[in-house]
């Protein structure tokens, strides 16, 4: 059943009728945020974060963290599609406005615009679902109107972060000659940090995230060049290193390579205009990142990082700056747990383009930054009121922004 969400005077009754939230029509506006007043209405605010920061840390520049905040001044609508997906980790548009969606516990589907699910596709790999693994991110070949590709990162059993891909049948029911292309080893036995996002860049080459396992003794292959954990990985379609990767030929390295340092990436874009790549990564206790990706660079983790341990502990020697490591573009001190992302191109909401939209898990909201001149200058969180884990975002054909959660729901946020 489709429901249209409205946050105004309604949200002061929403609590007493919670058994009509699926059926009741509610309107998202510029006015409807969690967001302090402006000064200037309709322009800036304070800061949207509120909560004290677990560290006394201090941003290596101005507007690093806890950027002023902004809201949206056209009047725009969330709508659920449908909410009887089952742990949605990850959503790309089909050409002919249609979703496929990946399912955490291994299962591939297609969601109409109207919200119908198909079956489950056939052809999927089995991953290992404990924990944070399982089926997680995909994207389409460049070319899939003509050749109906798909790659797609998952959890393989024996416990590692591996990128797949395959032919999506004609009658859209199974993959065909599915081939595990790439593995980031080594494996590890554990459950969590599987990072798990794929995007192709301009060149048709494929990115994809991975994590570092999360576990003390694996931390520090985030740092290793001879490791595939906790790094951003560029590979041809065949999954073989691309010439030109800034690692190749060095001593000992992978030539997959294209970033290290990483933690946990967990979203991946192409900013549509400059064609950079763009990763969200989840912090410890703080600490979660927006970095602006570039080759060869090292983003830091575990050696720098503006969190904490979940203990309260510092991280290794509890430093966050240091020469030849980057600095994040942005983060969050506490944490939201940022996921899937993607940035607006469309023209149905001028004020949005460009932006960046990042569904947040723990924060429970989509965040929304602004972004001149590879800097954020401004912040909004949408839908607050929803109490869901956004884990990915997506532009649809239609211009609107589509978002799942992993409690199942598929939304649509567009112009009113």
């Amino acid at each position: 059943m489709i429901s249209i969400l409205k946050f105004k005077s309604i949200i002061l009754i929403a609590g007493l009728i919670p058994v009509l939230i699926s059926c009741s029509e509610k309107k998202v506006s510029s006015t409807d945020s969690s967001t302090p007043e402006a000064s200037t209405p309709g322009l800036t605010t304070s800061p949207v974060e509120t909560n004290p920061p677990n560290t006394k840390y201090k941003p290596a520049f101005e507007g690093q963290t806890r950027i002023n905040g902004v809201k949206t001044k056209t009047a725009y609508k969330a709508t659920v599609i449908t909410s009887s997906l089952a742990n949605p980790w990850g959503i790309v548009s089909l050409p002919d406005g249609r979703f496929l969606v990946t399912e955490k516990p291994g299962r591939l589907r297609i969601v109409s615009s109207a919200g119908t699910l198909s079956e489950p596709i056939s052809g999927v790999p089995k991953v290992n679902a404990s924990g944070q693994g399982g089926l997680l991110g995909l994207c389409l070949d460049p070319d899939f109107a003509s050749n109906r590709m798909v790659y797609w990162s998952f959890s393989e059993p024996g416990n590692l972060t591996a990128i797949a891909k395959g032919r999506l049948s004609a009658d859209d029911r199974a993959l065909e000659n599915v081939t595990v292309i790439y593995r980031a080893t080594p494996a590890y036995e554990g459950s969590l940090h599987y990072g798990g996002r794929v995007i192709f860049d301009r060149s048709g080459n494929l990115l994809a995230s991975t994590g570092e396992r999360s576990d003390l003794e694996t931390r520090p292959q985030s740092q290793s060049v001879s490791s595939g954990l906790g790094k951003i990985v560029r590979i041809n379609k065949d999954g073989q290193p691309v010439s030109g990767n800034p690692f190749m030929g060095q001593a000992g390295a992978r030539p997959e390579l294209y970033s290290i340092g990483h933690r946990n990436p967990q979203g991946l874009a192409i900013h549509p205009v400059t064609g950079d790549l763009w990763e969200s990564e989840h912090g410890p206790r703080g600490g979660d990142e927006i970095n602006r990706v570039e080759a060869g660079a090292n983003y830091g983790w575990p050696t720098i990082t503006y969190g904490i341990e979940y203990s309260g502990e510092r991280v290794g020697e509890g430093i966050y700056q240091k020469e030849g490591l980057v600095q994040p573009v942005y983060y969050w001190d506490p944490v939201v747990s940022p996921s899937g992302m993607t940035f607006y191109s469309s023209d149905r909401i001028p004020e949005w383009r460009n932006n960046l939209f990042i569904g947040a898990l723990s924060g429970m909201h989509i965040v929304r930054l602004v972004i001149e001149n590879n800097k954020v200058t401004g912040e909004e969180r949408l839908l607050t009121g929803e109490n869901q884990r956004f884990r990915d975002v997506t532009q649809g054909l239609d211009g609107a922004l589509y978002a799942v959660t992993d409690q199942g729901r598929l939304y649509k946020i567009e112009k009113e």
